[in-house]
């Protein structure tokens, strides 16, 4: 019997390491932590249900009072990064929050590479549109 349980613990170990790696969710790639080209705004990145968002995680005095004077208080916990998915591996789709001008945007996201995010808003259809390049960050700054 103990065979037999050995056996079994081995198989079930080896179909879950069969799981090839394109099998994980789409956003795991982008989950963590990421800073925007100002170092004013970090986001933690990750799942909102079968989507991917991002949220406030981080924001120094002068992001915290931009935000303020459009009625977004606190800034800390707001979601920036609402409803994206997958279009393919790299990029997503879907809609951005600029507290500081209190205003959606249509958005994509592309992934350049392991720690740099390419944040992309667009108005208008996406004829006018601006772009950052957001940097991975392992922990939050100092407060």
């Amino acid at each position: 019997m103990a065979v037999m349980r050995c056996l079994i613990g081995l198989a079930v170990a080896a179909a879950i390491n069969a799981v090839p790696a394109a099998a994980q969710r789409p956003g795991d790639a982008i989950a963590g932590l990421w800073m925007n080209p100002y170092n004013s705004v970090a986001v933690r990145a990750g799942d909102c249900g079968p989507k991917l968002c991002g949220w406030v995680a981080w924001a120094n005095a002068e992001a915290k009072s931009d935000a303020r004077e459009e009625g977004v208080d606190p800034l800390i916990g707001v979601a920036l990064l609402q409803d994206y998915q997958p279009s393919n591996a790299k990029n997503w789709s879907g809609t951005i929050f600029v507290p500081d001008l209190g205003r959606h945007f249509s958005s994509t996201i592309t992934l350049l590479d392991r720690d740099r995010l390419k944040v992309k808003g667009c108005l208008i259809g996406g004829f006018i549109c601006k772009s950052q390049v957001w940097r991975r960050i392992e922990h939050l700054p100092d407060a």
